[in-house]
């Protein structure tokens, strides 16, 4: 995962950036100058092009370019909600908690059940330890019937609380996400981990194994099942596992685990 992706994993944007800026890209300078866009139509449909641009630059994490956006958006219209949204979320990115707090809050005002505003509001929070406040806005997002993504959500409410150690309640966000989408990827790895801390192997194995198949093996997923069949003792497939992790992810964390002996 290239590290603007890691930086806003738990995020949400929109969802026509990345074609808008693959368009607009091809006939600017330069991947950092940021297309122009006249000062012609309506200020709504103004601020919402700028802020789909905003939004593909900061998936890109072409920060400064994305926060110049999100401003022109506001500029060309201070009561459209998803520019404060956006605006927050590279504001984030830039370690300006303060800034982003008010640009969220200010987005959540103008329209509070928002689902994408609450969702971000949400792990805001939770990345800045207040993980029992982000809870809320978890809720309020899934609880829109329009959202697209509330497995997402869940998932991310059970990795919040987990820094907690709640887990009764990551459990049920867990739960609740793969009951929603039995094959989403975040939630299978999450369920595996914490159920494989709880020692309840056979369930670890079971759901590391259904994200092995949903979605392509990864250093850590590999690690996770090679470390459930080291403690249930079933060496050929350890063996297995340390053997894909050698060939895959030589050069991963994990992988130097493994030639450490450090299994847990």
């Amino acid at each position: 995962m290239s590290s603007a992706r890691a930086r806003t994993r738990g995020l949400l944007v929109g969802t026509c950036a990345l074609a808008l800026l693959a368009g607009c890209a091809a006939g600017s300078g330069g991947d950092d100058a940021g297309p122009i866009i006249g000062e012609v139509g309506k200020p709504r449909d103004r601020a919402r092009a700028h802020t789909e641009l905003a939004a593909a630059y900061l998936q890109r994490g072409n920060l400064g370019v994305a926060l110049e956006e999100a401003r022109m958006a506001l500029k060309a219209d201070s009561g459209y909600g998803p520019a404060y949204n956006v605006l927050g979320l590279v504001q984030m990115d830039l370690r300006e908690n303060a800034d982003a707090e008010r640009a969220f809050e200010r987005a959540l005002r103008i329209n509070p059940d928002d689902p994408d505003t609450n969702h971000n509001y949400g792990w805001f929070l939770c990345r800045s330890g207040r993980e029992d406040d982000s809870v809320r806005y978890f809720l309020n997002a899934v609880k829109n019937p329009l959202y697209a993504l509330p497995q997402k959500t869940y998932a991310v409410a059970a990795s919040c609380v987990l820094k907690k150690n709640n887990e009764k309640e990551a459990l049920d966000f867990y739960d609740r996400s793969l009951r929603l989408d039995p094959k989403y990827a975040p939630a299978l790895i999450g369920l595996a981990q914490l159920r494989y801390r709880r020692g309840e192997l056979r369930d670890a194995r079971s759901l590391v194994a259904r994200y092995n198949k949903a979605a392509e093996p990864t250093a850590e997923s590999l690690w996770l099942a090679l470390r459930i069949e080291r403690r249930l003792g079933d060496r050929v497939a350890e063996g297995s596992y340390a053997t894909q992790l050698r060939r895959r992810f030589a050069g991963s964390p994990e992988y130097q685990q493994l030639q450490k002996g450090r299994y847990e």
